[in-house]
């Protein structure tokens, strides 16, 4: 079962299929994840809170 790499959430495989790239098993970031969000194929610090 995959994991988030940085908060090391537990992500559905649909989830991994959708948002890794196709070299990593895990994602690097996941919607529970609140200082860094996705930005195209990378990932960044949230400019603002997230709620």
């Amino acid at each position: 079962m995959p994991n988030c790499q940085n908060c090391g959430s537990f992500v559905t495989a649909q989830y991994a299929r959708v948002f890794t790239p196709s070299d990593l098993d895990e994602p690097r970031v996941c919607p529970d994840c609140e200082d860094i969000v996705r930005d195209g194929a990378d990932v960044r610090t949230a400019r603002s809170p997230r709620q």
